[in-house]
């Protein structure tokens, strides 16, 4: 057993994403989805990780725009079923 493991709880909305979150905080983990096979682990839940971001997904719903030059794609790299579109920073 992971210490604080009986602490995650699931959101499950949609069926494509399981997203995990800390029961006691409210804070995001991870999120799991089942048909990519895939976990998104959240960078800043992994102290002293020397994170660098190299491109931005969804863009196209973004509420926040980016102006840091990396790439930005409508919604997902083709390669995880998405059409690998970049959209204009």
């Amino acid at each position: 057993m992971v210490k604080g493991e009986e602490f995650i709880g699931h959101y499950n909305k949609s069926g494509r994403s399981d997203r995990q979150y800390c029961t006691k905080c409210g804070g995001h983990l991870m999120t799991w989805h089942p048909h990519w096979k895939i976990m998104d682990v959240y960078a800043a839940t992994l102290p002293g990780l020397a994170f660098k971001p190299g491109v931005h997904v969804n863009y196209s719903e973004t509420v926040l725009p980016m102006k840091d030059g990396l790439p930005k794609l409508k919604d997902f790299p083709a390669e995880l079923g998405g059409s690998g579109i970049a959209v204009p920073e």
